[in-house]
């Protein structure tokens, strides 16, 4: 199977997309610790589904105008990393748990650092949401892309989910600001 990729900017620097022709395969930032080198075998093609897609939802995700993506995904990964990459996906926009709660939520309380290690290998950051997995005590722990990439990605959030959520009071599980 061929693998496409092309390169967009974003407000957080430039973005890998890796696609198989059907469904995207990879996000990555400049300095993920986790992207994979090129190889000579890639096609580099802007058009190829589904990275128009890709572009128009990451441009309105930046903009405050997208809180949830909806594009065809394939990461490549054990049983237990699509597990903990599935429910990275049900943690709300501008909302953070803790490594332990992610545990918990898969069904494997016990497996805090397993679960930090599926989350740090996610090839798809930004539209499945690692960034929005946080230390117990609200600290910002590792982050493939560096933690300022990470902060910058919450901080958008909130500041987004807050102006939706005027009026209405802090939703459960959101960034404290002054905490970071």
């Amino acid at each position: 199977m061929s693998t496409f990729h092309t390169t967009i900017e974003s407000p957080v620097g430039p973005l890998l997309l890796m696609s198989d022709g059907r469904s995207l395969t990879g996000l990555h930032t400049e300095s993920d610790k986790h992207r994979p080198a090129m190889r000579p075998d890639w096609i580099h093609d802007d058009a190829v589904a589904p990275f128009g897609e890709v572009k128009a939802q990451l441009c309105a995700y930046f903009e405050g105008r997208l809180t949830e993506f909806e594009l065809p995904l394939a990461p490549h990964g054990t049983e237990f990393q699509l597990r903990v990459w599935q429910a990275l996906r049900r943690i709300g926009f501008g909302e953070t748990i803790s490594y332990a709660e992610l545990a918990r939520r898969i069904g494997r309380p016990q497996a805090s650092r397993a679960v930090g290690h599926a989350n740090a290998r996610n090839p798809i950051s930004i539209i499945v949401p690692c960034h929005r997995v946080i230390g117990a005590d609200n600290s910002l722990t590792g982050y493939a892309g560096g933690l300022e990439r990470k902060r910058m990605l919450l901080v958008h959030e909130a500041e987004n989910s807050a102006t939706r959520n005027e009026g209405r009071g802090a939703s459960k599980g959101q960034l404290a600001l002054g905490r970071m």
